[in-house]
């Protein structure tokens, strides 16, 4: 429990900090990685949101792939919440759930989602990612929240995956491989196909594999 209130300690400091930035585009500043040498290349909110691109990312593959289901865990501020629900906007079609656990971050992110105009697209829980229960099959999986429990919250949501659905999987770059080896692990156990891509914290996006 003491490293859990240090965490939430972080993500209090980082919302003061993403405050103090006026929602304003940062450099990306995490470090070089063998295959990401040039992090600074890209843009940041924060060093909790998604980078800038991968927002962009993100709301493109909803326009791709018309979901009606996307999972999010670890809203945090709620921008990368926003932009996919941009995405649902587009298609006109769909709906997003998404949670965040600490009660103070998720009281500032349903305040950003409750300004935003897409707030009805979108439905927002103060909830564990490992106690969330959503109806029917997910489309999409965007697994964003505490680097320490992605591989049990995949495994959780993997049996409503839809066959044809995608599952991504934030901060999974070399530096910090708890998540990257999580993915290799589900991988080798047969659960996911596993791509890698290359950005500054990392993102692997995956396919249930059928049995």
């Amino acid at each position: 429990m003491g490293l859990f209130r240090k965490k939430l300690k972080q993500e209090h400091k980082i919302m003061r900090q993403a405050a103090q930035a006026k929602g304003n585009l940062l450099t990306e500043y995490h470090r070089a990685t063998p295959e990401c040498p040039n992090p600074e290349m890209w843009h940041m909110y924060d060093s909790m949101t998604a980078e800038y691109e991968v927002l962009e990312f993100l709301r493109t593959l909803v326009t791709t792939l018309k979901p009606k289901q996307i999972v999010e865990t670890g809203a945090f501020l709620g921008k990368s919440t926003i932009w996919m629900a941009e995405g649902l906007r587009d298609n006109q079609y769909g709906q997003i759930v998404s949670c965040e656990l600490d009660p103070v971050v998720f009281e500032e992110a349903k305040r950003n989602v409750q300004a935003s105009d897409v707030a009805g697209w979108i439905s927002l829980k103060n909830v564990s990612s490992l106690e969330m229960v959503v109806d029917g099959p997910i489309d999409i999986l965007f697994s964003d929240s505490d680097p320490s429990v992605r591989e049990e919250e995949v495994r959780h949501f993997l049996p409503q995956m839809n066959p044809h659905g995608i599952i991504l999987m934030h901060d999974a770059s070399s530096h910090k491989p708890v998540v990257r080896d999580a993915a290799k692990k589900m991988q080798a156990e047969g659960l996911i196909s596993v791509v890698f891509l290359p950005t500054p914290r990392g993102l692997v996006i995956a396919q249930k594999l059928s049995k």
